[in-house]
């Protein structure tokens, strides 16, 4: 039955994803707020899609958290879902740093690229992150809020990757303060997994904090702690004497 759920859900992605990427094409005139609010229309019928037909749920903590001034987003990254639901749900217009090859996926790439998010050229290194910091700044005056995952890939449930330092450099950077988002969406959807498993995914915001005063590698600790701290408020199964565990994902 599962297998039949996510194959019907693959297909859904598939039928709806091609209207709203022409569409996204046809509207490109407008300005860029309604062309924002048009296109995010996919992620959240998608999101929406996996709850009627997968059968995957979301709650929201922190809700409160979020505050009314210039954000950096560092978010844990398990799964495709998490960008899908943010990018639909959160209250400010969000801008992802991504490799621009992403623009030459067919359908998705187009309508990601009239976002006018932030596109980089990773073979520039250095220079790439200047560009970063410089379109970042932009945004943010703009009154749209940067979303960045510190551990860079996906990471399986119960396990943490290397926090780097990107984002929270950015937040110094520009003097923004930075929201920190756990999650446990991998337990629904795992990474590279076709199977999606119904269930409840549980989005916890932590409070902001404020750059201002502290360095990028102070930052980056504090939003480190806080996040794997919260995962294992979220799922202490996955946690055993305070270490990841090994046990394969429920069934």
């Amino acid at each position: 039955m599962a297998w039949l759920r996510s194959a019907l859900y693959a297909v859904f992605l598939l039928v709806t994803v091609i209207p709203f990427a022409l569409g996204s094409v046809l509207w490109s005139p407008l300005p860029l707020s309604w062309r924002y609010r048009l296109t995010v229309g996919w992620p959240r019928l998608a999101v929406w899609g996996a709850r009627f037909i997968v059968g995957i749920r979301w709650q929201i903590k922190g809700w409160e958290n979020l505050p009314d001034k210039p954000v950096v987003i560092l978010s844990k990254h398990q799964s495709a879902w998490e960008t899908m639901f943010l990018i639909a749900w959160m209250p400010r217009e969000l801008c992802f740093v991504y490799k621009r090859e992403l623009h030459w996926v067919p359908f998705f790439g187009w309508g990601l690229a009239l976002l006018k998010m932030i596109a980089i050229n990773r073979k520039k290194g250095s220079d790439s992150f200047e560009q970063v910091v410089a379109q970042g700044r932009e945004k943010l005056a703009a009154g749209r809020w940067m979303i960045m995952f510190p551990e860079g890939t996906r990471i399986a449930p119960g396990k943490a990757g290397k926090y780097k330092s990107g984002g929270a450099r950015v937040a110094v950077r520009t003097g923004a303060w930075v929201v920190p988002i756990a999650h446990n969406a991998g337990e629904c959807w795992p990474r590279n997994a076709f199977v999606k498993r119904p269930g409840v995914i549980t989005v916890s915001i932590g409070p902001a904090i404020n750059s201002e005063g502290l360095t990028a590698d102070a930052l980056n600790r504090q939003v480190e702690a806080w996040i794997e701290g919260e995962m294992r408020v979220l799922n202490p199964e996955r946690y055993k004497d305070g270490r990841p565990s090994e046990r394969p994902s429920p069934r």
